[in-house]
């Protein structure tokens, strides 16, 4: 057992007490340095407001990803493309997340995204897609949902739905500010072409009336102010699961049905290429496509039928899938727009 210390004389004690603060401001600048080493990465997506809301997909694709990363994931919800185009190359969006086809072209064209360097043979689409910039996470088609409680004779066709006049009440959406509703103008345009105005003011005695966007159309849908709505055909799925209400359905058309796509993208400018890049890879694995049925209420775009959830595989999906490439879409936007105001003018 070790015997008793000597006594530290003071001006060793001074000597002791000036090299231990030497030591401790070397140790405190190092830990600073070493904190500032292991700092963690910062990933900046930019995201529709529906991804972030609390009933989006965006918490529970923020907590997946950093525990896949040790990164910090950083949703920043607004418009999208509007945005990116405005801020150009000082945007500090590493990931556009939630993009479509309707307005691909632009984004395109602008310069602002690289390559996402993904294996695209993953992909469950309807339709090829071999797209190296944009690449799809989820999916679904423009539908008419109804209630059968409340609608027991749904048209069976896009003619008998042109033929219901006022005996049908139907709530639609604006295509100047609705994706949706530029969607339907699209489809109408697919379907009936040069004849588009025609069959617009055809449909316009059944419609009650045009909103804004799809939420304000779906709410006055469930509230039974109309028979149907103009929505998607995975909207059914969501009745059936969240609420294990099997009434509401989609109607299904011979004519075919209008595809939508939602993509993510990485931008030309990101600091964080492979981060970028690896979260896009995280949106094809397994984990994500399946969250992302029940989180964007959407069809999985790298996942097949028997792995949906319950509720999608009793989805009826149309055989017929009608898409508009970006240049198509681009091309036919403004006529088809037209025709729906001309023929709802009528």
């Amino acid at each position: 057992m070790p015997g008793p210390r000597p006594p530290i004389l003071p001006i060793r004690r001074k000597w002791k007490d000036g090299k231990m603060k030497a030591l401790t401001t070397f140790a405190a600048v190092t830990l600073s340095a070493g904190a500032a080493l292991a700092q963690e990465k910062v990933l900046t997506v930019y995201a529709g407001d529906y991804v972030v809301s609390e009933w989006g997909p965006g918490p529970a694709i923020e907590e997946m990803f950093e525990a896949r990363c040790g990164c910090d994931l950083q949703f920043k919800p607004g418009e999208l493309l509007p945005r990116l185009l405005l801020e150009g190359e000082a945007t500090d969006a590493d990931v556009v997340f939630g993009l479509n086809t309707d307005v691909t072209q632009r984004a395109r064209a602008s310069g602002l995204f690289a390559p996402h360097g993904q294996d695209l043979s993953a992909l469950t689409l309807p339709i090829d897609w071999q797209d190296d910039t944009f690449l799809p996470f989820n999916y679904s088609h423009t539908a008419f949902v109804y209630d059968r409680d409340r609608l027991e004779s749904p048209p069976e066709s896009f003619e008998a739905l042109l033929d219901a006049d006022e005996d049908l009440s139907l709530v639609i959406q604006d295509p100047r500010s609705s994706i949706s509703g530029l969607a339907m103008a699209l489809w109408v345009q697919s379907v009936y072409g040069d004849e588009a105005e025609e069959a617009w003011a055809r449909l316009s005695d059944s419609v009650l009336t045009v909103t804004k966007g799809w939420s304000e159309s779906y709410g006055l849908f469930t509230d039974g102010e109309a028979d149907m709505v103009l929505s998607y055909t995975t909207s059914p799925a969501y009745h059936m699961i969240a609420e294990e209400d099997d009434s509401v359905a989609a109607a299904i058309f011979p004519e075919g049905h209008y595809f939508m796509v939602e993509l993510s993208a990485v931008t030309s400018v990101t600091e964080e290429p492979e981060l970028a890049r690896d979260f896009l890879e995280f949106t094809l694995s397994e984990d994500f496509q399946e969250m992302i049925a029940t989180g964007n209420w959407s069809i999985p775009a790298a996942l097949e039928r028997q792995g949906w959830p319950e509720g999608f595989q009793a989805l009826e999906l149309p055989e017929t899938v009608l898409f508009y490439s970006e240049d198509e879409a681009a091309a036919l936007k403004d006529d088809a727009v037209e025709a729906w105001r001309a023929g709802l003018s009528r």
